[in-house]
């Protein structure tokens, strides 16, 4: 029944974004045209600030009054952090600039999350009198258990959907604004698990925060469980039980968010998720109080980190190194230089360049220096 339904609705799919395009009109526009209801949507990037601002397009230009739209996007390898979280706290920052995983900070609440090609996220736009997660959750958990009946997942009172009983498979957040709202929520079907484990491993120790921390839960992948649940089949059974469920006869549009003529003023706003003063900056002021391993050849000395960020920028900081293995004062004008600055390793990195360049001590002392600048920056 789902899958003959979604291929009825596929037959008569819509072409907007040629209408937006001959009409020279936004999306909204020819969607208040069009006097539709509801829509699905279905995104041709795999860019998570893309996506991300296509939604706050949607939030902020769609009359969310007057119709529902389903929104289905995946993306390329990224770790996306809630409104009000701390990236410092949640991931490792340093494994993912290694392997080149980006860093989103969404507009909605929540925890942290990983996101790839093997998770699928749903969008659900509403307005504010309808919005219903246990509802949404539904049309997904109804679809799974109509594509295999014998899978076993249900959602629970945190708005997760867990596998088995146990594993986490989706975990939601929302945006709910005066008159309309957003939940949104992913879906693990293949994910690489590995990965997700690698990145989502914080390193710095001694964080003093009133950030919204993560819950960690042990997580499964649907293609584990059965191997014919993969991305595509899922995406169309979660689109026609969204249609059943609320009476819907909508066919998936493909959209392009970095189309500006569609969506204008996208690319500014795509733009502004990827500054590091969003992302980083706008962490909840937090603290830090951690042993630094500075590394010597012949004996390990440790050294006490104290510092307060607020905003990403550096407020205070000291440095507590043994005064036989480091004159106080060399430290105490690393640490002086510091404050002002980001809390971010490529400054700090910078600036610990130009204090060795220009250091007349001993080779030994900048040794010692280096490993102290070193140990600095891997928390970072």
């Amino acid at each position: 029944m789902i899958l003959r339904i979604g291929s009825f609705l596929r037959a008569q799919s819509i072409v907007f974004l040629q209408c937006a395009r001959a009409k020279n009109s936004s999306l909204s526009a020819v969607i208040e045209q069009s006097g539709k209801s509801d829509l699905i949507l279905k995104s041709l990037s795999t860019d998570i600030y893309e996506n991300l601002a296509l939604e706050d397009w949607i939030h902020d230009h769609v009359d969310l009054n007057k119709r529902s739209i389903l929104f289905l996007w995946r993306n390329s390898p990224c770790v996306v952090i809630g409104r009000h979280q701390n990236p410092w706290q949640e991931c490792n920052l340093q494994i993912m600039r290694k392997k080149g995983v980006p860093l989103a900070r969404r507009r909605s609440g929540g925890g942290t999350v990983f996101h790839d090609m093997g998770n699928v996220n749903f969008t659900f736009f509403t307005s504010k009198k309808k919005y219903d997660r246990h509802r949404n959750l539904n049309v997904i958990t109804t679809a799974l258990k109509g594509l295999r009946p014998e899978v076993d997942v249900q959602a629970t009172e945190r708005f997760d959907i867990l596998l088995n009983g146990q594993y986490k498979i989706s975990g939601t957040a929302a945006k709910i604004g005066r008159t309309t709202a957003y939940h949104h929520c992913t879906l693990l079907c293949s994910a690489n698990r590995a990965l997700l484990s690698a990145v989502l491993k914080p390193t710095c120790q001694g964080i003093k925060s009133n950030a919204t921390p993560s819950v960690p839960s042990p997580v499964k992948n649907l293609l584990d469980e059965d191997p014919t649940l993969d991305c595509e089949t899922i995406m169309s059974a979660v689109v026609s039980q969204y249609n059943i469920e609320f009476g819907f006869q909508s066919p998936i549009m493909q959209v392009d968010p970095s189309d500006e003529l569609a969506f204008p003023g996208i690319h500014k706003m795509a733009q502004e998720l990827q500054t590091w003063e969003w992302t980083l900056g706008r962490t909840p002021k937090f603290s830090i109080c951690t042993s630094l391993v500075l590394g010597d050849e012949l004996l390990n000395q440790n050294a006490t980190l104290n510092v307060d960020i607020k905003t990403g920028i550096i407020e205070s900081c000291t440095i507590a190194v043994p005064c036989d293995w480091l004159p106080s004062d060399m430290c105490n004008e690393f640490c002086f230089l510091l404050i002002g600055g980001r809390f971010c390793p490529n400054e700090t990195a910078a600036l610990a360049a130009t204090l060795l360049r220009t250091s007349a001590g001993t080779k030994e002392l900048e040794t010692k220096m280096h490993n102290l600048y070193q140990s600095v920056i891997s928390i970072m």
